[in-house]
């Protein structure tokens, strides 16, 4: 995987002229290292997924975080290390499995469902495939998906790769986060109060132009 460098200003259309790098000066010493490795030194050596399983949870975290393009945030890296040192939030479902085992599991029955559809495998699905399959857990809900709460998979799913994807400064670039408040902080708490470093979002009602027409 090639090294993810961020331009000195790319906060896009919604952020112009911001760049979450330029605050870094402003974290202490350890916060900066950590940081800068996530952009400098992505994590390339696969430890947990073996090569399907990658291949799909690739395809698994593009599609719920609508990674189309570049800068790519490597998610599906990131979630492979975590997994591979054990590092889980702690707990699990009740009459789940450990999330380790849930993971191999859930990207086992992505492929199966992408094979009854009449797909090699989720990851070779065209996009309509994948988004039904997808679709199909999210729309679930509490009902049994393999035979797990469909729920619980969406939740192991979104927290895994939210985790990763916004613990990256390409994340906190397009949404136009300035980074960790220590040592700085912020003095000026509350809605549409901004820190001299911040920048106006130049389209604060996106959510507005998403939304379905009724």
């Amino acid at each position: 995987m090639t090294e993810l460098t961020l331009p000195p200003s790319s906060g896009g259309d919604r952020f112009p002229d911001f760049s979450v790098m330029a605050q870094a000066s402003n974290w202490d010493d350890a916060t900066r290292d950590v940081i800068e490795a996530r952009i400098e030194h992505p994590p390339e050596d696969r430890s947990f997924f073996t090569p399907h399983e990658a291949f799909t949870a690739t395809a698994l975290f593009n599609q719920l975080l609508a990674q189309k393009g570049e800068p790519h945030i490597p998610v599906m890296e990131m979630v492979d290390s975590r997994l591979a040192a054990g590092e889980t939030d702690g707990w699990h479902y009740a009459g789940m499995d450990q999330d380790s085992v849930s993971w191999r599991a859930s990207l086992g029955w992505l492929d199966e469902d992408a094979v009854a559809l009449g797909q090699p495998g989720f990851a070779l699905s065209g996009n309509a495939i994948q988004v039904l399959i997808i679709q199909k857990v999210r729309d679930l809900g509490s009902k049994p998906w393999h035979g797990v709460p469909a729920a619980h998979i969406w939740s192991l799913w979104t927290r895994y790769g939210c985790t990763a994807f916004y613990s990256h400064p390409a994340a906190w670039q397009e949404i136009g986060f300035p980074g960790p408040a220590y040592p700085r902080g912020y003095k000026n708490i509350g809605i549409d109060r901004r820190e001299p470093f911040e920048v106006r979002d130049a389209h604060p009602n996106i959510a507005d132009e998403w939304a379905p027409e009724s």
